[in-house]
């Protein structure tokens, strides 16, 4: 079975796997040091931490299917590879990187991408470079300080990656409540929210949340 290299959008909703395989991939992995003066000792190496990976490769979007060196039939023209993550890398969200039969897994944002554009604007093969970088999903938690104030602080677990583009409108369907729509893990996970579901649509729903109806199009909080 050969390598695949896969990008992924929105929790795997979008994807696109390259039409070519990049020639290699290179693996940039920093560790972070630092290098002090200290008096009577001179220079002087503290560790840090481990950074963020980076990762780059070449290619080409074809125009048309050749069975010497495209993967699979059936990609998307290169007009539309292009339009697609230059659209994934303007959301400011990651995307995901995987490349099959290695260890490479792991959510990314996109740093550079380079293209010949004449090329695009005319039908052909299209060679572009690509520069990605590991991200790290983090968590906040709030904390009650002692004067009973509050703070956000990092939380001690490892956040759940989850990179899904949240929904703004929802229609209602057959059974539901304001609750039930509130606590769909699509929606926002939590049916004590609803009434801020409620508070965005009283204009629709009138001065009774327990009387909704099918097919009215709620807004949801973002």
């Amino acid at each position: 079975m050969s390598v695949q290299f896969w990008l992924t959008f929105n929790n795997g909703a979008e994807k696109l796997r390259l039409p070519v395989n990049p020639p290699s991939i290179s693996v940039r992995s920093p560790f972070g040091y630092n290098d002090v003066e200290v008096s009577q000792l001179g220079e002087i190496t503290i560790p840090g931490e481990e950074q963020l990976n980076e990762f780059s490769f070449s290619s080409f979007f074809p125009e048309k299917y050749h069975p010497g060196y495209c993967e699979y039939e059936g990609f998307p023209y290169p007009t539309e590879c292009i339009e697609m993550i230059e659209r994934w890398r303007t959301s400011r969200r990651p995307a995901r990187l995987i490349v099959t039969g290695t260890h490479i897994n792991t959510p990314v944002t996109i740093r550079q991408f380079d293209y010949d554009s004449v090329a695009a604007g005319h039908g052909k093969d299209v060679q572009y470079s690509m520069t990605l970088k590991q991200y790290k999903f983090i968590n906040f938690r709030t904390i009650e300080t002692a004067t009973g104030g509050e703070v956000r602080v990092l939380s001690a677990g490892t956040a759940r990656e989850d990179s899904r583009v949240k929904p703004q409108t929802y229609t209602v369907k057959q059974g539901d409540t304001l609750w039930k729509i509130a606590a769909n893990p699509n929606v926002l996970g939590d049916g004590s929210r609803w009434r801020e579901i409620y508070e965005l649509n009283r204009d629709v729903i009138g001065k009774d949340p327990n009387r909704i109806f099918p097919g009215q199009q709620l807004r949801l909080p973002t």
